[in-house]
C-alpha cells in the first residue's frame, strides 16, 4: 500500500472535497500541506453539506487530521470552522487535529493589508480572497512571521510582534491606513493562546511515527496547479506551490512519501477570479455549465467563469505535478450538450503551442486550437461503472487520458461520494 497525495490540476473548484472524503476512508491519517482558509472543500454525506476551508477533510469522519507547516493559520477563522462544523455534529478535539507548531499565523493585519492593497490596485487587482494568505506567507519568507509555538513564549511573541510592525506599519502608513497597536496585537494572540495551544504538536514527527508503523497518509492539497506560484499563471496565482512535490516539504516528510499523485479534474474548465483563461465561454453555454455545475466558490461564493475542457492545460499540470492518474469530475454537467469541444493546442501569432507559455502578454493572447467530439443525450448522472455511460461520454474520457498522458484512476458522477467509478485504487499504487 502506498501514500496518496490529491491535488487540483486546473484552477482549483475540481471537487477535491468529495475526492479527498471518498479516499479518507480507506487513509489512516489525512494531512493539509498548503494554503489556507481561501480554499474552499465541499462534501455531501448522508444528504449533509460540510464547507471546509482549512480543516483537513478527515475530520468530518473522524480520521485523525493534521494542518502542515506548510499551511498558514488564521486562528480566530479556525475555531470559527471548528464551532460550526460541531453545530453540524462533528466533534473535533486534540485527539482528532493536530496543528503544526512552526505553522505561521493569519493575523488580522494580513486580511487589513491584502484588501487595502487589492483596493489600492484599482484594474490592476490580482483578485485576491482578501483572507490574507499572501501578506503571511510574505512575512514567513522575510522570516518576521509569528508561527503557532510562539503564542506559548510571551517574552519572544511580544519581540516578535515589535519586529513585524516595523515593516507593517509603514506599509500601512504608505496606503492611509491605521497602524497596529503592538499592545492590542499582542493582548489578542495570548487571549486565542489557549484555544489553539493544545493542538500544536511536531506534525513532522507525529507523520513519521505512523510512516514507520505503515499507516496510510492521504495529503489533501488546496487551490489548484494552475494558481501555485511558481508554475501558475503568475501573478494572477495564490501565494504557495500547490503542486504534489509540496506535499513533502509542507508535512516534513521526505520527498518519496509523497506515494500515488492523484489530479483532481473537471470535465470542463472553471476559474474564481481574474487572470487568464483561454478557453473561457462567455456565451449561453458557459452559462449553462455554471447553472448545471452549480459553479459558485465554496468560500468566496462568486461566480465561476466556466470554459472548454483545456487538454493543453492539463498535461502541463500531469508533467510538472507528476500526476499518476487523474479523479474525473462533473462528467454529468456535459451531458444533453450536442457537440464538446477540447482545446488540443494553442496558436499565438504564427506559432502553434503545446504549453501554455509563462508571460502575461502571451498567456493572455494565445488562441486555443480545438477539436470537436459529439456530445450525448443519455444521462451519466450518478453511473457507477463505465458499462453505465453512453458511448460518447466513454470515448470523451479516452480522449482526456490520451491528451493530457495519463488514466482516469476515478470518475465522478455526482456530488455523492457513492456515485464514483473506482478504475484504480490510488492507495495500491
Amino acid at each position: 500500500m502506498t501514500n496518496v497525495t490529491v491535488v487540483g490540476a486546473q484552477w482549483g473548484d475540481e471537487g477535491k472535497g468529495k475526492i479527498v472524503d471518498w479516499l479518507s476512508e480507506r487513509a489512516d491519517i489525512v494531512v493539509r500541506f498548503q494554503g489556507g482558509h481561501n480554499a474552499g472543500h465541499t462534501l455531501v454525506i448522508g444528504g449533509e453539506t460540510y464547507k471546509l476551508s482549512l480543516l483537513p477533510s478527515g475530520v468530518v469522519r473522524g480520521k485523525p487530521s493534521m494542518i502542515g507547516n506548510g499551511v498558514v493559520i488564521d486562528p480566530w477563522a479556525l475555531f470559527e470552522e471548528i464551532s460550526r462544523l460541531e453545530k453540524q455534529g462533528v466533534r473535533i478535539s486534540p485527539d482528532i487535529l493536530k496543528v503544526a507548531e512552526n505553522a505561521v499565523l493569519i493575523l488580522p493585519l494580513h486580511s487589513n493589508l491584502d484588501r487595502a492593497r487589492e483596493e489600492a490596485a484599482g484594474a490592476a487587482k490580482i483578485g485576491t480572497t482578501g483572507r490574507g494568505i499572501g501578506p503571511a506567507y510574505e512575512d514567513k519568507v522575510a522570516r518576521r512571521a509569528i508561527r503557532v509555538c510562539d503564542l506559548g513564549d510571551e517574552e519572544i511573541l511580544r519581540l516578535k510582534v515589535d519586529r513585524l510592525l516595523v515593516h507593517h506599519n509603514a506599509l500601512l502608513r504608505g496606503l492611509g491606513q491605521p497602524e497596529v497597536v503592538a499592545g492590542e496585537l499582542v493582548a489578542a494572540l495570548l487571549a486565542i493562546a489557549p484555544k489553539l495551544l493544545p493542538y500544536s504538536s511536531p506534525v513532522w514527527r507525529d507523520l513519521e511515527a505512523a510512516r514507520q508503523v505503515g499507516k496510510r497518509i492521504l495529503f489533501e492539497g488546496a487551490q489548484g496547479m494552475l494558481l501555485d506560484v511558481d508554475h501558475g499563471t503568475y501573478p494572477y496565482v495564490t501565494s504557495s506551490n500547490t503542486v504534489s512535490p509540496s506535499a513533502g516539504t509542507g508535512s516534513g516528510m521526505g520527498p518519496s512519501s509523497v506515494g500515488y499523485v492523484l489530479g483532481i479534474t473537471k470535465a470542463y474548465t472553471t476559474r474564481v477570479g481574474e487572470g487568464p483563461f483561454p478557453t473561457e465561454l462567455n456565451c449561453a453555454i458557459g452559462q449553462r455549465l455554471g447553472e448545471r455545475g452549480h459553479e459558485f466558490g465554496t468560500v468566496t461564493g462568486r461566480a465561476r467563469r466556466c470554459g472548454w475542457f483545456d487538454g493543453t492545460l492539463v498535461r502541463q499540470s500531469v508533467q510538472i505535478g507528476g500526476i499518476d492518474g487523474i479523479a474525473l469530475t462533473k462528467l454529468d454537467v456535459l451531458d444533453g450538450l450536442e457537440e464538446i469541444r477540447i482545446c488540443t493546442g494553442y496558436r499565438l501569432g504564427d506559432q502553434v503551442l503545446d504549453y501554455l507559455p509563462a508571460g502575461m502578454r502571451a498567456q493572455r493572447d494565445v488562441v486555443p486550437v480545438y477539436e470537436t467530439m459529439k456530445g450525448w443525450s443519455t444521462s451519466t448522472h450518478g453511473a457507477r461503472s463505465f458499462d453505465a455511460l453512453p458511448p460518447e461520454a466513454l470515448a470523451y474520457v479516452r480522449r482526456i487520458e490520451e491528451l493530457i498522458g495519463a488514466p482516469v484512476a476515478l470518475l465522478s458522477t455526482s456530488p455523492e461520494r457513492d456515485d464514483t467509478i473506482l478504475v484504480q485504487d490510488p492507495f495500491s499504487g
